[in-house]
């Protein structure tokens, strides 16, 4: 039984339960002021006022519903009044009610008849406010002996003790029918007010990019820490074979250039990964080729360059892509041939960018197998309407080779 009492009273320890009944209250308002223009309503009688409330606005609202900013202020009060807890920017996003103008016809009639039912609600549930405390009290006058007659209610003209019973029940109906509308009102408001098929997609499409861009941090990520710990690791075996005290400061001096450049990679990801820094860093593009050439050559390789056409010129996409897939290209020499001699070429012209890395092949092509680091270059390729393969040729070398498309990016 006291579980089924606490069911009972709980929407009315709720302060949300108040809060709607306020939405109810305020549909009222529009009806009011039109009353008061349209001259002698408010000389009606009983019910006669309430129809005249809830009738005279109608063209008024239809109106209004054309507005596309009207959409966008009554689901801004939906969210507040209508629904409970927190109301931060994230709390309003779960509350499956949009605050976005009106962008369609469709959006526009949704809005018509949300204003219309808030209408038909908040009426009647405006006038039992009025009308049912009045009843309440008319049954108290009527207990204690007096005759009552309020306008709008039936004349009590035999008081007797006994209404004293009736007098809770006008405000129990009053709480009942105030926490069903307001309930009615939220569900109505999330089907009416609710995000347009054109803003669901949107939300999607912005999700996917979020999603693809993290992907693009973490291929990025592993991109620049594996190059940086696979030279680290090269330069630190190489020193402490070599024995000698300056070839040890080189190797040094490109470790401390290689891991600064992997801290300066990794803070710019998280940046980015922060949606409060609108400006991340720089990323590195095939202009600063030279850094991972130099990288490499200070890992043991011996590098043959050819580097041809406006590399600075590149398009921002291709140029930050075609460097980060020769960082990965030489990652893959000195992790898996070591501090072997390496070509690397990089062409550009008018209608393409190629890319080119080539190494002796190690005794046992299995490190070769390929890993995360590969795939994520061809990926890369394919995303830029291009394409990278990867393998032996016929020269006994592995080869990675890519081309990327330039003409319709231009």
């Amino acid at each position: 039984m006291s579980f089924s009492l606490s069911t009972v009273f709980r929407p009315l320890t709720r302060a949300v339960t108040y809060t709607r009944w306020l939405h109810q209250l305020i549909a009222s308002v529009a009806g009011t002021l039109a009353g008061f223009v349209h001259g002698g309503t408010f000389r009606s009688t009983g019910m006669e006022v309430w129809l005249w409330i809830a009738v005279l606005p109608v063209p008024v609202l239809l109106a209004a519903a054309l507005i596309p900013a009207v959409r966008r202020v009554e689901g801004l009060q939906a969210q507040l009044l209508l629904t409970p807890g927190p109301h931060g920017p994230e709390e309003r996003a779960g509350t499956g009610i949009s605050t976005t103008p009106s962008l369609s016809w469709r959006d526009r009639g949704r809005t018509a008849g949300w204003l219309l039912l808030r209408l038909a609600v908040g009426v009647p549930v405006s006038a039992l406010t009025v009308q049912l405390p009045v009843l309440s009290f008319a049954f108290l006058q009527a207990a204690a002996g007096h005759r009552t007659h309020f306008r709008g209610l039936p004349a009590i003209d035999a008081p007797h003790g006994w209404y004293a019973l009736l007098v809770p029940l006008p405000l129990v109906v009053l709480l009942a029918v105030a926490v069903a509308a307001g309930s009615l009102m939220a569900a109505a408001a999330g089907l009416l007010l609710g995000p347009s098929a054109a803003e669901r997609l949107a939300v999607l499409e912005a999700r996917t990019e979020r999603i693809l861009e993290h992907n693009r941090l973490a291929q990025e990520l592993h991109d620049s820490i594996g190059h940086a710990l696979t030279v680290t690791v090269l330069q630190a075996g190489a020193a402490r074979a070599a024995g000698s005290p300056e070839f040890t400061d080189r190797a040094l001096a490109a470790v401390e250039e290689t891991g600064r450049q992997a801290l300066t990679d990794l803070e710019r990801a998280l940046r980015l990964l922060r949606e409060d820094v609108p400006h991340p860093a720089a990323r590195p593009v095939l202009a600063d080729a030279e850094r991972l050439l130099e990288s490499a050559r200070a890992a043991g390789s011996t590098v043959r360059a050819e580097l041809s056409g406006p590399l600075a010129a590149l398009p921002g996409p291709v140029s930050r892509e075609g460097y980060r897939m020769v960082q990965e290209a030489l990652t893959n020499v000195l992790r898996h041939a070591g501090p072997v001699p390496v070509s690397v070429r990089i062409a550009a012209d008018a209608d393409a960018l190629e890319l080119e890395v080539r190494n002796p092949m190690p005794a046992s092509p299995a490190p070769f197998a390929v890993g995360r680091g590969l795939r994520g270059l061809r990926e890369r390729a394919v995303l830029l309407g291009g394409k990278a393969v990867a393998g032996p040729d016929e020269d006994g070398e592995w080869r990675v080779h890519a081309r990327l498309p330039l003409a319709r990016l231009r």
